[in-house]
């Protein structure tokens, strides 16, 4: 039976790795005319895929082994219960509705690049209603004790994650980072050094030396170009990373870099043992943003980090010559609510996210439909940053995420950040960070990531590994004490 089992998994992977790369292509290097056929391609390979995980075959295949999973290794029993999981949500949704939802984010992705790039939400908006009807329509196929059509999708991206939960975390933030906020506005910060004009060839370069240095192996992965940065991985072998560049704001793309970065290096430590299953991936996206935002943030913006890897700084952005490393550090931690959520602070960043998670809930409720979000994402984001888009383009236009139909996906940043600062709090036991750091032994962070959390790629669920590292699940008290001391310093507060 377990030969059976593994052949079908073998081709279902096949079939999933084509369509990563036709996903890559669609995002990276596609003209678009060639949109329109790359998207039936997509709809066909996953209606492929689709067959042969519902087949008959297959589905009295996993009853057996279902009925004998005591007698199964710890990675086919996983293989079994995740596979058994997914089957069931798929026989709920009809194949014709689910080729046409395949299809259907392809082509609105393309559109939404138009949308953003031309500044016109009107010609994206019919196609992003279609896509949040989709979701609501499958939410409700799959529904079973949920409290709200809300929760069927969260649990999609963070296993057990509720909106009752997120309810309570996001109140936690907000009543600790909004006065916190305020205090350091009514500070005000220096003039900005850091936006200068620095060539993209020479950008490439020294995000390519980032990469590097961090610990991404370039014989195992690329990076590439998209309008928004994201990662994706064929296989462990070739992880494949994009980043934006911008000639006036190079440190843009740098700490672009480092995030997708963290993700790149979790996929490529997966564990060997893990290799052809459906399980040699990352995990939850929760534990996933966990190490971009581990990457980006607490090393990224530390000055440990730049004491390392200053000098290289220098001879890519001759600027930083005239700029000391401790202005630097105060530089690229400057607090200021901002437009942009891939550009935003390390301490507004998840307000960022709360304007999507409330925008999300509402729609699944049916309150509002996908003509009203402009209107409604500059109210919240007057409401939570004090400032609001001129453009459509600087606002709900900036993200690719519900043209994709990842709806239920934005948390999991937040939550990401509340666990990177959990994993840190853990390492700091283990190691003197800030003089690792500093002497560039970023193998010594790599390998302990590697150690306890990226070889088990999706055999432990993120519960279960927050709970081995930091003894305890979830508690956003660690990442709100970090933010208060970090930025109290910085601002010279008295908190």
């Amino acid at each position: 039976m377990l030969e059976q089992f593994r052949s079908k998994i073998t081709e279902k992977k096949k079939i999933d790795g084509a369509l990563s790369i036709l996903q890559w292509d669609l995002e990276t290097c596609t003209p678009k005319k060639g949109q329109e056929f790359l998207s039936e391609i997509v709809g066909y390979l996953t209606m492929k895929g689709y067959e042969i995980s519902t087949s008959k075959e297959f589905v009295e295949l996993l009853d057996k082994l279902k009925s004998n999973l005591n007698s199964l290794s710890p990675i086919d029993k996983k293989e079994v219960e995740i596979i058994s999981e997914e089957i069931e949500k798929m026989k709920h949704i009809p194949s014709n509705e689910y080729q046409y939802f395949s299809e259907l984010v392809v082509k609105a992705q393309g559109i939404w690049e138009q949308a953003k790039l031309s500044n016109n939400y009107k010609i994206y908006e019919d196609k992003l209603q279609e896509i949040f009807d989709y979701t609501l329509k499958f939410a409700k196929y799959n529904r079973k004790n949920e409290a709200n059509l809300y929760d069927v999708v969260l649990n999609e991206y963070e296993k057990g994650m509720t909106t009752e939960k997120l309810d309570i975390f996001f109140e936690s933030l907000k009543e600790e980072i909004v006065p916190l906020l305020q205090k350091i506005v009514a500070k005000g910060n220096p003039k900005r050094k850091l936006n200068f004009y620095n060539s993209i060839e020479n950008q490439k370069k020294f995000n390519r030396k980032i990469g590097e240095y961090l610990g991404f192996d370039f014989d195992r992965g690329v990076v590439r170009e998209s309008e928004h940065p994201f990662t994706l991985n064929v296989d462990k072998n070739d992880v494949r990373l994009t980043t934006k560049y911008v000639e006036n704001t190079p440190f843009s793309a740098i700490f672009s870099t480092i995030h997708e970065t963290g993700h790149g290096i979790y996929e490529q430590q997966i564990g060997d043992g893990l290799k052809g299953t459906i399980l040699a991936y990352g995990g939850s996206m929760g534990i996933h943003e966990s190490q971009s935002r581990f990457y980006e943030n607490i090393i990224g913006r530390s000055k440990a980090f730049w004491k390392g890897i200053y000098s290289e700084a220098q001879n890519y952005n001759p600027i930083l010559k005239e700029i000391t490393i401790d202005d630097f550090y105060k530089e690229i931690n400057i607090v200021e609510p901002s437009l942009i959520r891939t550009e935003a602070d390390e301490l507004t960043y998840s307000l960022h996210i709360m304007v999507r998670y409330e925008i999300e809930k509402e729609l699944f409720s049916g309150n509002i439909k996908a003509k009203d979000l402009p209107k409604i994402w500059n109210e919240k984001m007057i409401k939570y940053l004090g400032i609001a888009p001129k453009y459509d383009s600087q606002g709900v236009l900036q993200d690719v995420h519900w043209a994709g139909g990842l709806i239920g996906y934005f948390p999991s940043y937040a939550l990401g950040s509340a666990y990177s600062v959990q994993i840190y709090n853990a390492m700091k036991k283990d190691m003197d960070i800030d003089k690792v750091l500093e002497n560039g032994e970023m193998d010594k962070i790599k390998n302990w990531l590697g150690d306890k959390i990226h070889k088990y790629g999706r055999l432990k669920e993120t519960e279960e590994i927050i709970r081995e590292i930091t003894g305890e699940g979830l508690n956003p008290k660690y990442y709100i004490d970090y933010l208060k001391k970090k930025y109290s310093a910085i601002y010279n507060l008295d908190i």
